[in-house]
């Protein structure tokens, strides 16, 4: 339910960072809450909304983004999708984002993903979602990039667009700067609907590649 209230443990697992850094969060009015007693409270729509806003803000140093983008994504990890549920779309571009070295636990990978998901849809808007965890059996920050030719009916968009394209992050439990200016830029840089009718448009992961680091 959209108006279902969360508690410290349950964003902080939501947002993949500490409890503690939730709380200095709430203390400093950085993340939307409110105090029931002597207790932090947080409503499940307004911490979307949070996410959301930060994830499409575009924030964050972008210093030399094509080296950036090809040091976390290549060719192989670029695969085309046909799957119409969430589900079977997130196992196969989780399978593919396992075959990268920094991956040391690929069912680990797996399973957290499709929990992040349960917890609360990663669909962005424009036919894009954004699934992303960060795990301390992942080595470096890395992703695939999923292309799919049919429309993936069930992510709950928030503007009723089918999901087409996804953008799996995995990062190391310890690169929260990194992973949210990772997040922040791709949140940005397919916003362009150009690049995301071109990337939907590609005969190849090579051609799909060479659009992302331009």
């Amino acid at each position: 339910m959209e108006d279902d209230i969360l508690t410290i443990d349950e964003v902080a697992k939501y947002l993949r960072v500490s409890e503690r850094t939730v709380y200095e969060w709430a203390q400093k009015g950085e993340i939307p809450s409110g105090k029931i007693g002597t207790v932090w409270r947080f409503k499940r729509s307004d911490i979307e909304k949070w996410v959301n806003d930060r994830l499409s803000s575009g924030r964050g140093e972008h210093v030399d983004v094509s080296v950036q983008v090809k040091n976390i994504l290549s060719p192989d990890r670029i695969v085309f999708l046909n799957h119409t549920t969430k589900h079977d779309a997130l196992v196969r571009l989780a399978q593919n984002l396992a075959t990268a070295p920094q991956i040391k636990d690929a069912k680990e990978l797996e399973d957290e993903i499709l929990k992040r998901e349960a917890l609360m849809s990663t669909a962005m808007g424009r036919g894009i979602a954004i699934p992303h965890v960060r795990l301390s059996s992942v080595t470096d920050l890395v992703m695939s990039v999923g292309i799919s030719k049919v429309d993936i009916i069930d992510f709950e968009p928030i503007d009723d667009t089918p999901v087409r394209l996804l953008f799996m992050i995995a990062a190391a439990y310890n690169q929260h700067n990194y992973y949210l200016q990772t997040l922040s830029f791709f949140s940005a840089r397919i916003k362009g609907q150009e690049l995301r009718d071109a990337l939907l448009a590609a005969s190849s992961p090579e051609e799909a590649y060479s659009l992302l680091i331009q």
